[in-house]
């Protein structure tokens, strides 16, 4: 089924910065909404349940995955991740841009879902910067950075499946190339006439 809204996923691997560069572009694009997905990993720093995730427990998220409560789940670092179904159709049925903050696995499922979603993924300039990158958020042990750093091979390695890339080297800069992806998604005809049926309709544009 066609929505008038769009559908952007964001993914990368853990510390590339996704989180921080989605967050950005909300506060400039007021047309944006995000769909907060569900975990059943615990609340990092400042996290809220809500605002960031809703944080679960694993039985409770089984029992939605049983019912078809979610679009896509997956498992990612040892904790399970889902989009809710009811939550992306209806912003989307009301004409409102949505993004979603999930992993490589999650995204391809959504593409099959939603041949109009826009993949984008966020590239770090290098594995190094990247393992730095996780040493200075301080979350995680030293085993743990290097678990995410192998994962991070794997994950990289899924970026020729998404339709954009964006290089997080400059933070400005990604911020920038962000903006100009979902600027020019909400341009094309496809798009334009899922959003303005009647200009299209008065047009002849059918």
């Amino acid at each position: 089924m066609e929505y008038p809204g769009n559908l952007f996923v964001v993914a990368a691997p853990s510390g590339a910065g996704k989180s921080s560069l989605v967050k950005a572009l909300l506060e400039l694009d007021a047309k944006l909404m995000v769909s907060i997905s569900h975990t059943t990993r615990a609340p990092r720093g400042q996290e809220q349940h809500g605002r960031e995730y809703w944080f679960i427990g694993e039985p409770e998220f089984r029992q939605m995955v049983s019912t078809g409560a979610f679009f896509e789940w997956a498992e990612v670092h040892g904790n399970l991740y889902g989009t809710s179904r009811k939550a992306i159709e209806e912003r989307m049925a009301a004409g409102e841009d949505v993004v979603l903050e999930i992993d490589w696995q999650g995204a391809l499922q959504i593409k099959k879902l939603f041949p109009n979603a826009v993949l984008i993924f966020i590239l770090p300039p290098s594995y190094e910067e990247l393992r730095q990158r996780l040493r200075r958020r301080g979350e995680d042990q030293p085993d743990v950075i290097e678990q995410r750093m192998v994962n991070a091979r794997e994950e990289v390695a899924q970026a020729r499946h998404f339709d954009y890339i964006v290089v997080n080297a400059l933070f400005e800069t990604a911020l920038f190339d962000l903006k100009a992806i979902v600027h020019a998604q909400r341009l094309k005809y496809a798009a334009q006439r899922r959003s303005k049926p009647s200009v299209f309709g008065a047009l002849d544009l059918t």
